[in-house]
């Protein structure tokens, strides 16, 4: 099967190399594109000193226009899944190919790693894993589905799901939202065990000081997307 991990990025000069090696090394199956979101940093030099395979955005679009950008990609290269993963080393790549045979033997639409199925590795922190809980007693109250990491950034999908998203992708904090989009479709989401490393450079884009904000938005975008149903 055609696959591509698709790696939104902003401003993660210092993690983005090592990122894509640890993709090309224990997924060498899988295709990949770095999609640079107008970083002011030196994100973009260190792809092109390195021979990355990057698509540099002229505007700063947040990280879902990010990703959307990839999965238009994905669409128009043919490619049958698509995998969607952080820029800034958390996620680990040797998941990869399991996270597909999984999806072809089970049929599933979305495969998201979880790191709180087995609740291994780097947990998040308090605050986050507060946000985390929350996010996923609202999806099962609304939906009827428990998803354990909603905000989970490792999110696998087939060429179903990547037509909805490259057409409408919220375009601010999407997971929650996003997922709840394809549970209204019908699609089915899973979750697999993951191990997730603590992020090696940089900082969050979520500060303590917006989760507050981040909540609030993607309550009000959850249930918007659960009227259109």
């Amino acid at each position: 099967m055609k696959g591509i991990v698709i790696i939104p990025a902003y401003n993660e000069e210092k993690s983005i190399v090592e990122t894509v090696r640890d993709i090309t090394e224990h997924a060498p199956n899988f295709d990949y594109v770095v999609v640079n979101d107008c970083s002011t940093d030196d994100t973009r030099i260190v792809c092109e000193k390195n021979g990355l395979h990057v698509l540099n955005l002229p505007v700063n679009l947040g990280i879902g226009g990010a990703v959307q950008t990839g999965y238009r990609y994905a669409m128009g290269n043919g490619y049958e899944y698509a995998v969607q993963f952080d820029g800034d080393g958390q996620h680990d790549a040797k998941y990869l190919n399991d996270m597909l045979s999984y999806m072809e033997e089970h049929g599933t639409d979305m495969l998201i790693g979880s790191r709180y199925i087995e609740k291994e590795g780097f947990q998040s922190t308090g605050l986050r894993r507060f946000g985390i809980r929350y996010f996923s007693v609202l999806i099962k109250i609304l939906t009827g589905k428990k998803i354990t990491d909603p905000t989970s950034g490792m999110r696998m999908v087939n060429r179903d799901v990547m037509f909805i998203y490259a057409a409408d992708y919220p375009k601010d904090y999407p997971e929650p939202e996003s997922a709840v989009a394809i549970l209204n479709q019908g699609k089915v989401i899973e979750e697999y065990p993951v191990i997730m490393r603590e992020r090696r450079e940089g900082v969050s884009s979520i500060s303590p000081m917006r989760s507050v904000y981040y909540m609030v938005k993607v309550t009000l975008a959850i249930l918007v997307e659960m009227l259109r149903k």
